[in-house]
């Protein structure tokens, strides 16, 4: 998608056109002609700040739709405000981008950032443009706010407490190997619509906050793979938890690539790019938490506990699979 240098827009064309109006409903964003951006945060409540950056061939292939990958680098950031409890406010932009990219790319990527800002309820706040020599690189830095110390951090899980997870683990993972053509087995149309939307379109649950920060002790996002974050979380809470892997809701697509591929069900776990948030909560209030989640349209399933023992992870209802999951998810070191 090159264009010839004459034909382009140059980094302020670009501002004016395609990011412009994303920052419509931001007092302090000056329609992005200011050096930088100002925001009012209301006495009773508090910050909440997450960045996550996607790199071409890392987190993305080169191939992908600009305006899908708009869409998921807006949405794990917010998947990370909503695992803290947190409501988004405004997110800021910085793209790097090879002077091979033309102005159709960015357009389509501009537009996939209004359709998912929409969605989400937030806007642009303001960031930076760059050219690059190296691979295409995006950044996002979201804003949010809680009520005074009611963040829900990684670190509060109790031996006693319950252990959920919103949604459904591993589409992502098969829908990976979808888009890469290494799923042997066919896969019906429609289940591979979905899988590929599950990849490159996650849904953050923005739905559940409210419930979130009433019931959780400790929670985060799964983006590592759950092996791996339910790990993370262990550790920083100090606790042990136990995984009942049979538990772990799997989506009727998933499932009947399963029915073909049993071996899958291990990269399902460890596969990362899931973007459904793991909490924990007491086990008592369970029927509350599913009530909860009825109200807001979202799946919430009970699939271990957290248990007396050194910090760390235990996982049964492994049958069929290979009894070590490794690291148990993705690292970049």
């Amino acid at each position: 998608m090159t264009e010839q240098a004459g034909d382009r827009l140059g980094e302020f064309g670009r501002i004016e056109r395609f990011f412009r109006p994303l920052a419509v409903g931001v007092p302090g964003a000056f329609d992005l002609t200011d050096d930088a951006a100002v925001l009012d945060i209301p006495a009773d409540q508090q910050l909440v700040v997450t960045t996550d950056a996607m790199v071409s061939g890392v987190h993305f292939l080169p191939q992908d739709d600009p305006a899908d990958l708009a869409y998921k680098l807006l949405a794990v950031n917010m998947s990370d405000l909503a695992a803290k409890g947190a409501e988004p406010l405004a997110y800021s932009l910085v793209t790097a981008l090879p002077r091979a990219v033309g102005d159709e790319w960015v357009g389509a990527f501009a537009g996939g950032l209004g359709r998912a800002q929409k969605e989400f309820k937030v806007n642009l706040l303001g960031g930076d443009t760059v050219a690059t020599s190296g691979p295409l690189s995006l950044t996002v830095t979201a804003l949010g706010l809680v009520p005074f110390q009611r963040m829900i951090r990684r670190k509060g899980a109790r031996p006693g407490d319950a252990l959920f997870v919103t949604g459904h683990i591993g589409d992502a993972a098969l829908g990976l190997k979808l888009a890469q053509g290494t799923l042997t087995s066919p896969v019906a149309d429609n289940d591979r619509a979905y899988l590929l939307s599950r990849l490159r379109r996650p849904s953050p649950r923005l739905d559940f906050v409210a419930s979130l920060r009433v019931f959780g002790t400790a929670a985060l996002d799964i983006s590592d793979g759950l092996i791996a974050d339910l790990r993370h979380l262990a550790l920083a809470s100090k606790v042990r938890l136990h995984l009942d892997a049979r538990a772990v809701p799997l989506s009727a697509p998933a499932l009947r690539v399963l029915l073909s591929q049993p071996a899958l069900r291990s990269l399902m776990l460890t596969g990362g790019d899931d973007y459904e948030v793991a909490f924990t909560a007491p086990q008592e209030k369970a029927e509350d938490i599913a009530a909860a989640a009825a109200s807001a349209g979202i799946a919430v399933t009970r699939i271990g506990k957290v248990i007396e023992g050194d910090p760390g992870l235990d996982v049964s209802g492994t049958e069929g699979m290979s009894p070590d999951f490794g690291i148990g998810g993705w690292r970049h070191f």
